[in-house]
């Protein structure tokens, strides 16, 4: 069986990520939204397995003492993390699976699946990025420039990511995140496992 792909998708606030993985997840059923595990607790209209995996706090400290977590942060007094078994077990199943994570839940990913292929999605200008948190209506102008300095503070770190789709025309960005995850599987390494017999054949 083929083994399936692992993708990073991160974003700062505002730039659409959710939309477009939300969108990618509709067009392509082999692929799957990794749930992460939290602490926090379970919000009205969530689901355990769904929205996320709801364990107690020693529960998530005896899997990152087992270092079962691909990454992991705490924030605000509440863990999230990736857990390395689900994950690992979607791939081998055959199905691409995308963690939706930030810049440093990236860098440690990286580290222990070096193969991992990461897309960093930026908004088309940082007037149409203020302009997206304004029209939220959610937050204080305060809270809206805190938010646009972190959201430097993440793009910053965009060289680190293998590609950069710019989030301007929602449909283009659509389709170039397509792109990128059909190109994934056409690669030499992935069409030795899907398409040796017809290569034994052509070659007999």
């Amino acid at each position: 069986m083929k083994r399936g792909s692992l993708f990073i998708i991160s974003a700062p606030s505002g730039a659409g990520k959710t939309s477009l993985v939300g969108k990618l997840v509709e067009s392509q059923p082999e692929i799957e939204v990794s749930v992460s595990h939290t602490t926090r607790p379970m919000r009205n209209g969530e689901e355990n397995g769904v929205h996320y995996h709801f364990v107690s706090k020693d529960e998530f400290e005896d899997e990152i003492k087992e270092a079962n977590f691909l990454e992991y942060a705490e924030v605000f007094g509440n863990y999230y993390g990736t857990s390395h078994k689900v994950v690992e077990q979607k791939l081998a199943e055959g199905v691409d699976v995308i963690l939706e994570i930030d810049w440093q839940g990236a860098a440690q990913v990286r580290k222990l699946v070096p193969e991992a292929i990461s897309i960093f999605i930026v908004p088309p200008s940082i007037n149409e990025l203020r302009s997206r948190l304004t029209n939220r209506g959610q937050d204080a102008d305060d809270v809206i420039a805190r938010r646009l300095s972190e959201a430097q503070t993440e793009m910053s770190h965009y060289l680190e990511f293998d590609y950069l789709v710019v989030n301007d025309d929602f449909d283009t960005a659509l389709s170039q995140l397509q792109a990128i995850f059909t190109a994934s599987r056409l690669t030499i390494e992935k069409q030795q496992t899907a398409q040796g017999a017809l290569m034994a054949d052509l070659l007999a």
